[in-house]
């Protein structure tokens, strides 16, 4: 296959990048700096995306420019592997494609593979066709890439992968290893030619800078996933600075860590279903959330369907509340410290 060749054109022009990134917030500066940031109730956050159906009451949105319709709320594949008995595992996954939900998320680490098989357990007698299957490669070069793409494919018992992502686009060098001259792109490029995948993205959770030089590569993403909640909006916001560009480009946004891994709930006096809320009221296609038994699937899936989007003024005051323990980063530990990297990335790092 030929290698495909990649420049670094820049895709934002002259003033343009500014428009773009501009609409959460007039002051943009310091992506990495401490400080807070609460919207004054007229300047606007973004509009949530229309709804362009339902199943079974579970509304969707599109998926970028893909044309593909995707459930508002997605099951994590990170908390599939928790899941102490495996049977309950397969049960809850099924129990949300019978609710509507059709995004499911995965990565090839997760519990050594155990969440990938589970998942090829669940989507057997049928199920196969009710989901939207997402997964993320974890290498970084060519060869490495496709053997991770026969691992998940082998463990999930599909012949193609809907949405295959580059897992924890999280340090300044990983962009410039994937897209190498023998990076992991070009197991991508080959494995949409085979048919093997269908759509391309990445995802990261440490900072938006990282995430930018990715959307500077040229490469027609698909969807980007990153974490998005009422703390981002403070600190090192993927939400202000990655979003917009998003949007503009047309590309998925596909939200994750909506409770920041349980520190809200824990640390501040919002709930978790305000948290999703939050989450599904600003421009994203499905908001991924983890979910270790069925109870908490069930409420999450009750809380989806009866969605409505915050006004401005509701955002501003949710905001506004955690305000004072937002500004460091400390409750937002993905960002600010190795807690939540993969051993393999750092390794990669």
């Amino acid at each position: 296959m030929k290698k495909a060749d990649f420049t670094r054109r820049t895709f934002l022009k002259g003033s343009l990048a500014a428009a773009i990134i501009c609409p959460l917030t007039a002051d943009v500066s310091g992506f990495g700096e401490k400080g807070s940031f609460i919207p004054s109730p007229g300047q606007g956050v973004g509009s949530a995306p229309p709804m362009v159906g339902q199943v079974n009451g579970m509304p969707y949105r599109f998926l970028g420019k893909t044309g593909v319709k995707v459930s508002l709320l997605g099951v994590g594949g990170y908390h599939i592997g928790t899941i102490a008995s495996p049977k309950e595992a397969v049960a809850l996954i099924r129990t949300a494609l019978d609710e509507g939900v059709n995004f499911l998320d995965n990565a090839w680490e997760y519990h050594n593979g155990q969440s990938e098989e589970r998942m090829g357990k669940a989507l057997q007698d049928g199920y196969r066709a009710k989901a939207f299957l997402m997964t993320k490669v974890c290498a970084r070069n060519e060869r490495g890439a496709m053997e991770n793409l026969e691992d998940s494919l082998r463990r999930m018992k599909t012949d193609v992968i809907d949405l295959w992502q580059f897992h924890e686009v999280d340090f300044d060098n990983h962009p410039d290893m994937i897209f190498a001259k023998s990076g992991a792109i070009h197991a991508a490029i080959k494995a949409k030619e085979q048919g093997k995948i269908r759509f391309i993205g990445f995802t990261g959770h440490k900072a938006p800078h990282i995430h930018l030089k990715m959307l500077r590569m040229d490469f027609p993403w698909d969807a980007v996933q990153m974490p998005i909640n009422i703390l981002d909006a403070h600190y090192q916001s993927f939400a202000r600075g990655v979003v917009p560009v998003l949007v503009e480009r047309k590309i998925g946004v596909i939200a994750m860590k909506t409770a920041a891994s349980g520190a809200i709930v824990r640390g501040t006096k919002v709930g978790a279903t305000e948290c999703l809320r939050y989450a599904m009221s600003l421009p994203v296609s499905v908001v991924v959330s983890g979910m270790d038994n069925k109870e908490m699937a069930l409420r999450n899936i009750a809380a989806t369907k009866a969605f409505n989007p915050m006004n401005e003024k509701e955002i501003f005051d949710l905001l506004a509340r955690v305000r004072d323990v937002a500004g460091d980063g400390s409750l937002e530990r993905f960002k600010t410290s190795a807690d939540f990297d993969s051993e393999i990335h750092l390794n990669q790092h």
